[in-house]
């Protein structure tokens, strides 16, 4: 008998609520394009969650152009302190140095595990991040990163900057994208293709009920049924919902044999991430696990899109300097030691250089500290890491002399092209990822993924930037 759209709603589990995050949940292993544009390569989006401290991430080392006394006059030594000496950070033994001072720059000594990227070549460190009229709101901020609309252009709201790429390249019938969460994260967002969200792959499955385990058989050919029909249809809406839902049961089904095959095949490897013992390192695993299956001809798993967050970053209070035992330096610990193990183990694959790694916080913090920690921020650093990065420092360190700061003791985003403290909009970063990791065209990306602001071209991002030189 001939079911209502009601009827299958409610089936089939993906009713009004699943037509906003339905698609950013679910996908199937088919793909419109076969992946024609990027071959075989890998975006995996890393997010520090609460706003990182990037003068605390990377820190003058000398005085060159005046950078390290400005620093010094922030940022307090003894008790409470966040001063960082020279001779306690993490300088790498390839330049890196300040574009605009020539001042010499080091990590965060929490921070050496990605410093061995860096002199392996491999990290990009792009600094004075920022957006116009920058938020000291988490969530909007976030928001503003994550759907690269600081405007908030209504034809972009609501969709994130990965998620229009995948929307331009990948039908309802694909799973391009795994994020290594609860939910799906904004810059997945979008209602055209599918993406997976979970913690573990050991743990995928389908939602079924559980009244009867015994009758999982013929709920699973039910479903089948009634997705496949629905995905027949004339009506958009019911074949979008059962192209997502065939998504959901083969996806489902796909993605647990990959634990097993990457424990049994990479155990070193597997215990290296054990041993970190840290959430971050188990989320990169998870990465590696799909990334692995897939380059091993895993059937029915085609992601190539992933994101993953790190969380702790509001250091309002207690935040550390180089003290091993700080607040700082822990997360930054987590976050150098899990990165050196993932890229070994994909460098250990043969795929290290198939992989680009984009790191971001939704914004640095406040240049002084406050009694032990910081507020929130303006600009700070990002990376952007893999074998094919052309790794080095890139963008302008902000302008901390405390007379160069705003009403809020912040740097100020500018865009004048003489000024030799410009910032970086971040969203230049994105595209240069788009165009020279994704193949996406510089016309493109302005008409349906990042679009330009209106506004003085002084203090807006009215001029865009792909060929930023950190990608060949």
């Amino acid at each position: 008998m001939p079911i209502t759209r009601r009827q299958f709603l409610m089936r089939s589990g993906l009713g009004a609520g699943g037509l906003l995050i339905g698609p950013g949940l679910f996908g199937s292993p088919l793909v419109r394009r076969a992946f024609a544009d990027i071959g075989s390569r890998y975006l995996v989006v890393f997010y520090l969650d609460g706003g990182n401290d990037g003068l605390n991430t990377i820190v003058p080392y000398d005085n060159v152009g005046g950078l390290r006394a400005f620093y010094e006059a922030h940022r307090l030594a003894g008790t409470g302190g966040l001063r960082i000496a020279p001779a306690a950070l993490s300088v790498p033994t390839l330049p890196c140095e300040d574009p605009n001072t020539g001042a010499q720059l080091g990590f965060h000594p929490g921070l050496a595990g990605l410093r061995a990227l860096y002199d392996a070549g491999m990290v990009a460190v792009i600094q004075g991040c920022g957006y116009p009229d920058y938020s000291l709101s988490h969530a909007d901020s976030t928001t503003i990163w994550q759907t690269a609309n600081p405007l908030g252009l209504g034809a972009f709201d609501g969709t994130g900057w990965v998620g229009r790429h995948l929307a331009l390249e990948y039908g309802n019938t694909a799973i391009p994208g795994v994020n290594i969460a609860n939910s799906v994260a904004g810059e997945f967002r979008q209602t055209a293709t599918g993406v997976l969200a979970m913690r573990r792959v050991a743990d995928a499955g389908f939602p079924y009920d559980d009244y009867d385990p015994l009758d999982q058989g013929a709920k699973r050919d039910a479903f089948e049924a009634l997705y496949t029909a629905a995905n027949g249809a004339t009506n958009p809406l019911m074949s979008f919902l059962g192209g997502t839902g065939l998504a959901t049961l083969i996806g489902s089904e796909s993605y647990p044999p990959l634990h097993g095959a990457y424990t049994a095949d990479r155990a070193t490897w597997n215990q290296l991430y054990s041993n970190i013992g840290r959430s971050l390192a188990r989320d990169l695993r998870e990465v590696a696990k799909i990334i692995y299956g897939i380059e091993n001809a895993a059937p029915s798993v085609t992601a190539r899109f992933f994101q993953v967050s790190n969380g702790g970053y509001d250091t309002h209070s207690d935040q550390g300097g180089a003290e091993i035992d700080g607040q700082h330096y822990d997360l930054h610990k987590e976050v150098g030691d899990s990165l050196k193990v993932f890229y070994d183990d994909l460098a250990d694959m043969g795929v290290a250089d198939k992989v680009c790694t984009v790191v971001w916080s939704e914004f640095s913090r406040r240049i002084p500290q406050n009694s032990n920690g910081t507020d929130h921020g303006s600009q700070g650093p990002m990376f952007v890491i893999g074998g094919a990065v052309q790794g080095g420092v890139y963008g302008n360190h902000p302008n901390i002399d405390p007379g160069a700061l705003d009403d809020n003791e912040n740097t100020p985003y500018s865009q004048v092209a003489a000024d030799p403290f410009r910032s970086t909009d971040f969203r230049d970063v994105y595209g240069t990822v788009l165009k020279h990791w994704l193949n996406m065209s510089a016309t493109t990306i302005l008409s349906s993924v990042l679009p330009l602001d209106v506004g003085s071209p002084a203090d807006y991002w009215t001029v865009a930037n792909f060929d930023l030189d950190f990608l060949p």
